[in-house]
């Protein structure tokens, strides 16, 4: 993204009174379990880490866990591993819904937790099963992760923000004790493309924000920095236009989003590319480049 695009970013915020439950909530249950794990969106590792996590985690161990990695550009996911590793935090890439790396994580998370259980022991209490805590935003996936480790559909899950909104917990094999709790967005986006992003892979519900603004930064995003999955994706002849616009109306044309008199369809152009976008039809795309400032 351009600086001249940052200067004229459309607004996006969203923090619907649960989300305040659920800080309390994590808040009062954190004592209860050895080691955090924190799911972020591979696409945007950046923009889907809450900040606030960090200050209510505290000292407790964690795991950074990348889901729907296989929505990401796989070369920017292992730099992002890599900048955990130097940063000295345990980091894996999963997907939930097939099952990579789901061996890794839990062991993980079992050796990390065995400090504080074999701690428990030699003080002459009952062995015990590592006690987790599954910590990220809406609609990062964390039901999906859940229902994968359990072997079972033990959690809803749907493709909109919010769904899980109270504490359950799931037994894991043998070894593993995992807390569920609902997502927490935090209330203000200090950068505002980080609101952007949440917009763009689905983690703010749709209804929040202006979709045609916030799919004219996405156009222009993709235009700058992926202009060939455009290109292909939409089999569109030549060069990209300049503008959002112009992008839409050429797609629109394509693909025939047309209403009476041969108009565009803009809104159903939007609705169509985003959601392409997020089912991974538009190729591997990452939208967070790592830096060492990025690591929360």
């Amino acid at each position: 993204m351009t600086e001249e695009m940052k200067n004229d970013l459309p607004t996006v915020h969203w923090f619907p009174g649960h989300m305040a439950k659920a800080r309390r909530l994590i808040t009062e249950n954190l004592k209860l379990v050895d080691v955090v794990i924190e799911l972020l969106d591979a696409r945007i590792p950046y923009s889907s880490a809450n900040p606030m996590l960090l200050e209510l985690i505290g000292e407790k161990p964690r795991v950074v866990a990348l889901n729907k990695s296989d929505l990401a550009d796989p070369a920017t996911t292992k730099a992002w591993i890599d900048l955990y590793k130097k940063q000295q935090v345990q980091a894996v890439s999963i997907d939930a819904m097939t099952g990579v790396g789901m061996k890794t994580l839990v062991k993980m998370a079992e050796e990390l937790a065995r400090v504080k259980t074999e701690k428990l022991v030699s003080r002459g209490a009952n062995a015990r099963a590592a006690r987790v805590m599954i910590l990220g935003i809406p609609n990062v996936g964390k039901s999906s992760l859940i229902n994968r480790l359990a072997g079972a559909s033990v959690t809803r899950t749907a493709d909109k923000p919010g769904v899980t909104k109270s504490k359950q917990w799931i037994k894991i094999g043998k070894n593993l004790d995992l807390l569920d709790t609902p997502g927490i967005l935090w209330p203000k986006f200090e950068d505002m493309t980080v609101g952007l992003k949440l917009a763009f892979t689905g983690a703010i519900n749709d209804e929040a924000y202006d979709m045609e603004k916030v799919m004219s930064v996405f156009l222009e995003t993709m235009a700058a920095d992926y202009p060939e999955r455009l290109i292909e994706r939409y089999k569109l002849i030549g060069e990209l236009p300049k503008t959002s616009a112009e992008i839409l109306e050429m797609i629109g044309k394509k693909r025939g989003f047309l209403l009476k008199g041969g108009i565009i369809d803009h809104e159903k152009g939007r609705r169509i590319i985003i959601n392409e976008f997020r089912a991974g039809k538009l190729g591997l795309i990452s939208l967070d480049q790592p830096n060492a400032q990025q690591v929360h």
